[in-house]
């Protein structure tokens, strides 16, 4: 099974007593992940709350291509900025989004992480039509690097944001013509409308998701339980099992047919006295052979 968790790159190397380097180590993360028990996971690689390029020296970056092929088995993701929004119709946000992005695709290459997970955005006033054409505008103007995919990550749904509904990550598909994928986050989903507390849910909603996007296109999972329930749209991460999707809707979604060999990359909590390693130790026991 490849799961793992969000893991943070920040401070020196923490793989070396000797080593002080002036600079966030991305080696850090592989050994972060391992000490969750996980195989596989997501970074960001800088703040995601400034518009702040990745500056990864080439030790560290072969560091971690190294250390991930010896110590993890699942693929990396790169979520980018939580500035960056593909459907602005502002042509200063539209053009740092646009920079960000490329930077972070970039950054992809250097570190030989396949994937770089980026929300939509919100349309703000230019309506679902318009933003989606300035997703896909922004999304083909990137020189995407051999062996790097785009993934548009579903969406809560709130206010103008796009990507809650199936039928928009359909559209950005169908208007690029990028070869992007699509990772879906299972707190996003059931509360933006569709149900995942059950088996029979499940496998309604996986089959409505084939239908209209196509399960062709899924390439990660973020695997979050939810403290809000279905449709509330409010986007808040709850303990593996604990929230509303529950062990009956998290062990049908980590055991279906269609989803179980996909890597699943956690963002729950850290509260309670719990965090990564509890939540990634309750994925594998429901996890069934």
């Amino acid at each position: 099974m490849n799961v793992g968790a969000h893991v943070s790159i920040s401070g020196s190397r923490v793989a070396s007593d000797t080593e002080t380097p002036p600079y966030d180590d991305v080696r850090n993360a592989v050994h972060r992940q391992v000490a969750f028990g996980g195989n596989c996971g997501q970074i960001f690689t800088t703040s995601p709350q400034v518009w702040q390029d990745p500056d990864i020296p080439e030790e560290a970056a072969a560091g971690f291509r190294e250390e991930s092929d010896e110590l993890l088995e699942g693929p990396w993701v790169i979520h980018s900025s939580y500035l960056v929004n593909l459907c602005t119709p502002k042509e200063d946000l539209r053009r740092k989004s646009t920079e960000s992005m490329q930077a972070e695709l970039e950054a992809a290459e250097t570190l030989g992480v396949p994937y770089v997970n980026v929300h939509l955005g919100a349309h703000t006033g230019a309506g679902v039509e318009g933003g989606l054409d300035n997703a896909a505008g922004v999304i083909d103007s990137l020189s995407v690097p051999e062996g790097v995919r785009i993934l548009i990550e579903s969406d809560a749904g709130s206010g103008t944001k796009l990507g809650g509904e199936f039928e928009h990550l359909a559209g950005i598909i169908e208007r690029t013509e990028t070869d992007i994928g699509i990772c879906i986050d299972t707190a996003h989903t059931l509360v933006a409308g569709n149900d995942l507390t059950t088996p029979e849910a499940v496998d309604e909603t996986v089959g409505r998701f084939d239908d209209e996007v196509g399960l062709e296109y899924l390439e990660y999972i973020h695997l979050n339980d939810s403290k809000h329930d279905v449709g509330t749209h409010k986007d808040e991460h709850a303990h593996i099992g604990e929230g509303y999707i529950g062990e009956d809707g998290i062990a049908a979604i980590v055991n279906h047919p269609d989803l179980r060999e996909l890597p699943f990359a956690l963002e729950t909590p850290t509260e309670d006295g719990r965090g990564f390693a509890w939540n990634i130790e309750t994925v594998k026991e429901l996890r069934e052979p």
